[in-house]
């Protein structure tokens, strides 16, 4: 037994690891290019998707607009001072969420293994498969579907770990393509600005400029312990990147993955303020545990549960979000279309899915900013103080909601 422990230790350590591949999928300017589909006479103009000229912010813009100094984020007053002649579009959230999930299927009837990362943009692990294709045909075969498919360009970078590959795709912009071949890490990396790595923000590539140190070249050849004293623990972190080395994993995506929660009354009820109210509570609820996991979500669904056991739900697929003045009345409208009046329920429960992670897609329309601001205000006082101690002014007052309360997340 301790001989065949002993062989199968060797064979794990010393049998060789399958080349990893992965590509990096990202959709060109992907609000701007919606918006030229549905407006051809935008291309190759300056457009900026945002609030109005003198509020708001800019969400993402054309490139014709990027040769000015317009970029995401920037506030809507300086990117007209910088592209005054720029079309201002306010954006579609809904097409924006149609086309996402349009790729993503198209990308999950295909790849082995994809994480989707944000509304437009995508990792697919590709490690083993060139025992049957060529990785990189296969890449490039899939981005010609989805560009025949949905009309939409879209960028890939293909490497061995997730950090070159996203940094290729930066690369091969605007709708190309790059692969850095299993040992050419180094070398690729090495003429790019040290701020090509996430994470380096202005504080940091300051310090690193005032260290003489502009490129990532430059950054491997630093010894360790001074980026370490200079910059801190993150010092040794950067050293390994500028090597080419990344060890993230693509994380599965699944459809299926949810936030809900349900409660089972002690006494059933047919008290309909009492289960507007309740309902109000449920969805703000999950609305905050889905902003503290930073996701946002597509779809909406509503559970009732009679007396006698029957048990009914209606679900409706919605605009990104991550509001409680969003969710409660898609949640209202559910429950409406979904109630027997007169009837007593014994449990009511909301389920919000479809769930990803995109911190631009929630600050798409003017006012956007204040009002995350105001959810996050909101937020932290709960994380302090409790979650109950904000309520919306429909729960207030209201008998206390005794029963079995349940709350779960699948993903």
């Amino acid at each position: 037994m301790r001989s065949l422990y002993f062989v199968t230790f060797l064979f794990s350590q010393y049998m060789p690891l399958p080349q990893r591949y992965i590509a990096h999928f990202d959709l060109d300017s992907f609000f701007v290019s919606v918006e030229m589909l549905h407006d051809p006479s935008l291309k190759g103009k300056a457009v900026i998707v945002g609030g109005s000229r003198d509020r708001g912010v800019v969400t993402t813009c054309s490139y014709e607009a990027r040769k000015f100094g317009v970029h995401s984020a920037m506030p809507m007053k300086t990117a007209m001072k910088l592209c005054p002649h720029a079309i201002l579009v306010r954006g579609t959230r809904s097409e924006y969420s149609r086309y996402s999930r349009w790729v993503t299927e198209i990308i999950a009837a295909k790849a082995p293994l994809f994480e989707k990362a944000s509304i437009d943009e995508f990792y697919i692990d590709l490690t083993g498969m060139d025992k049957f294709f060529d990785p990189y045909q296969w890449t490039i075969d899939l981005r010609n579907e989805i560009m025949t498919q949905t009309g939409l360009p879209i960028s890939f970078g293909l490497a061995t770990n997730k950090m070159v590959a996203k940094i290729a795709t930066d690369e091969a912009k605007p709708n190309g393509y790059l692969f850095v071949q299993p040992g050419m890490e180094k070398q690729f990396l090495a003429p790019l600005g040290v701020n090509k790595f996430s994470g380096v923000g202005e504080h940091t590539f300051q310090r690193l400029k005032e260290m003489g140190i502009h490129t990532i070249r430059q950054l491997s050849e630093t010894p360790v312990a001074l980026l370490e004293k200079k910059i801190g623990k993150y010092g040794a972190d950067l050293w390994q990147k500028a090597q080419g080395l990344h060890f993230g994993e693509v994380h599965p995506y699944h459809e299926a993955k949810s936030i809900s929660s349900e409660n089972t009354f002690e006494e059933n009820s047919q008290d309909m303020e009492f289960l507007l109210s309740e309902l109000v509570r449920l969805t703000e609820k999950v609305a905050f545990e889905l902003r503290q996991d930073g996701k946002l979500t597509g779809c909406v669904a509503v559970k009732i549960r009679y007396p006698d056991f029957e048990t009914t739900s209606r679900q409706t697929t919605i605009d990104y979000t991550l509001r409680d003045d969003e969710l409660i009345p898609v949640a209202i409208d559910l429950f409406h279309k979904l109630y027997r009046k007169g009837n007593a329920v014994r449990l009511l429960g909301v389920r919000l899915s479809e769930l990803t992670q995109h911190p631009v897609q929630a600050s798409l329309f003017e006012d956007a900013e204040k009002k995350n601001k105001l959810y996050q205000a909101i937020d932290d006082v709960k994380l302090k103080y409790g979650r109950t101690s904000l309520q919306k002014a429909r729960t207030v007052g209201m008998p206390e909601q005794k029963g079995k309360e349940k709350t779960t997340k699948k993903i």
